[in-house]
């Protein structure tokens, strides 16, 4: 009897069907992250140390913190990225390498800031080897980049975005021109310096600073969402009641208290 009731049990197990594997979560991939297709990231120390650096844009990390700035942009080789306000090149230059020789890096200058301060010497750089994959983007802010500039994961503004307020850009027209070149879910990335509560952008030509909660506003208006920050330029000690141009206070260079915001295009 037990052993035709054992052969009974066997028989219902196998006839039972298989339990279905569990779902795996979905990937939550982060905001303006780089597609899941994209490389490994490569060595942002790697990249800060390369003696084709100019010794005077070494001189300046200490303030400006590449390697932090790198790891926030968390950028993968083949990438498509735009820098704006490139100035000669330091952001320009760290992009480059992080997008590799299978990358393209638009690099924006408008007319005043490359007749009075960087020609030849941006002319120069954009020759040298190092900035072969740099694309030469001579634009007013208003419409920084060029037609073929599409489908970019990163567009980038360091220390620049004050600067429109005296320009008399007309930021609502830039912001939804970086909306449009950006790919879905690609990241708008604006450092600058802090201006006291309630400057907004009155103060961009005297002290050389903008209100975070303005630059806010402003992109977000354009379509952009708030995706981060960071704090690895943050100093809480600055009054922010000085000159912040490189040119105006020289020994103040790197500690004004600077914001660092990232936005990034909606997928749907």
């Amino acid at each position: 009897m037990l052993a035709r009731r054992a052969i009974l049990l066997l028989a219902l197990t196998a006839c039972r069907p298989a339990a279905e594997p569990a779902s795996a979560p979905p990937s939550a991939e982060p905001a303006g992250a780089p597609p899941p297709s994209a490389a490994p990231a490569p060595s942002w120390q790697a990249i800060v140390d390369d003696p084709a650096r100019p010794a005077e844009e070494r001189a300046l990390d200490p303030g400006r913190k590449p390697v932090e700035l790198l790891e926030f942009l968390d950028l993968r080789p083949g990438t498509r990225v735009a820098d704006l306000g490139a100035g000669f090149g330091y952001t320009t230059f760290l992009l480059s390498r992080a997008v590799g020789p299978d990358g393209v890096v638009y690099a924006h200058n408008n007319t005043y800031a490359r007749e009075r301060f960087l020609e030849p010497k941006w002319t120069e750089r954009l020759a040298t080897p190092e900035f072969r994959n740099v694309v030469r983007a001579d634009r007013e802010f208003d419409d920084p980049l060029p037609p073929e500039a599409t489908d970019l994961d990163l567009v980038i503004n360091v220390l620049f975005y004050h600067d429109t307020f005296w320009f008399g850009t007309d930021r609502a027209r830039m912001n939804q021109a970086v909306f449009a070149a950006l790919r879905p879910g690609g990241a708008y990335v604006i450092v600058d310096h802090s201006a006291v509560a309630g400057a907004g952008g009155s103060e961009a030509k005297t002290l050389h600073r903008v209100e975070e909660s303005t630059v806010r506003a402003e992109v977000e208006q354009a379509g952009f969402t708030l995706a981060g920050s960071a704090e690895f330029l943050r100093n809480p000690a600055d009054t922010r009641d000085w000159n912040a141009a490189p040119f105006a206070a020289a020994e103040r260079r790197g500690t004004a208290d600077r914001f660092v915001l990232k936005f990034v295009k909606p997928a749907g």
